[in-house]
């Protein structure tokens, strides 16, 4: 993997109303970005948006986005786009990405739902991410989603993921717990796919809980403990790329904030013994 055309480094956690007042008054040490939905944050003012801006004034900061409905055939919504460059310049944020996914059809649908794995999507997804790349004049990270329906399918979803940031040329946001979801509700290796990811394509990492529904049937709810095969995952994708930056995401049965550094804490630890292994190799 190719670290020169790293924005951020080492670990980092999703940023959360609920637990801002406790990041503004004490930042903790282990966290050394973050990363918003500017959904939730492009028109915030008050005391939310005074202490947003304080941290975006000493931290790098990323954009997730959550609404730009990449695979939709709704028009791009390049008002938005327009609104998050601004928004991205105002705040100095290193990095936008989205999911390869779509969230509208005709109107806001509120859930990611998968795109047909097919020729003809990877044609207009990545014409789409082309064109917000235009907009905001730098690349994008596209993010592996998790799904649970794979409608129209002609392709695996690792051919058709690398196709689309391959046409689009942009980056990837490898998103580790969704590997390991997919693989085990749709009966595929992980590290396999892994193995295909574009090494020199990735920005940044995601990692995540999940919800166990059946032994064949995970869901990808970011409201629980990282499992051990999930850390294992990341492990694995340190040895195969080097180390790469780390974003712990929790989004709703959100622990003290010991127990989330806790999880952080586990992140940093595998990135260093990845480096110190790779450095006695190196010696």
């Amino acid at each position: 993997m190719d670290t020169t055309q790293q924005r951020v480094h080492d670990a980092g956690l999703g940023l959360r109303r609920s637990f801002l007042n406790q990041i503004v008054a004490a930042p903790p040490p282990e966290v050394s970005f973050y990363e918003i939905a500017p959904e939730n944050w492009i028109t915030i003012g008050g005391k939310f948006g005074k202490q947003f801006r304080a941290l975006t004034e000493r931290f790098d900061f990323i954009c997730h986005g959550l609404s730009l409905s990449l695979g939709s055939t709704d028009p791009l919504d390049e008002r938005f786009v327009q609104d998050i460059k601004r928004f991205m310049h105002e705040h100095q944020v290193k990095l936008y990405s989205e999911h390869l996914s779509y969230c509208s059809k005709d109107g806001h649908l509120y859930d990611l739902m998968p795109i047909p794995f097919t020729e003809e999507a990877v044609a207009h997804v990545a014409a789409r991410i082309r064109r917000v790349q235009d907009i905001l004049e730098q690349k994008i990270a596209i993010e592996n989603v998790s799904y649970y329906a794979a409608p129209g399918q002609e392709m695996a979803e690792i051919d058709f993921f690398n196709a689309v940031v391959d046409a689009a040329d942009c980056e990837v946001l490898i998103d580790i717990n969704n590997i390991y979801v997919n693989s085990v509700n749709h009966g595929y290796d992980a590290e396999a796919f892994l193995k295909a990811i574009p090494a020199k394509r990735i920005a940044y990492a995601h990692i995540a809980g999940h919800y166990v529904e059946a032994d064949d049937f995970l869901v990808d709810t970011h409201g629980a403990e990282i499992i051990d095969p999930v850390w294992k995952l990341l492990g694995k994708a340190y040895e195969l790329y080097g180390v790469f930056p780390t974003l712990l995401e929790r989004d709703f049965n959100i622990p003290a904030m010991d127990e989330l550094m806790r999880e952080v804490n586990t992140i940093k630890t595998i990135q260093n013994a990845w480096q110190q292994q790779h450095a006695r190799q190196s010696a």
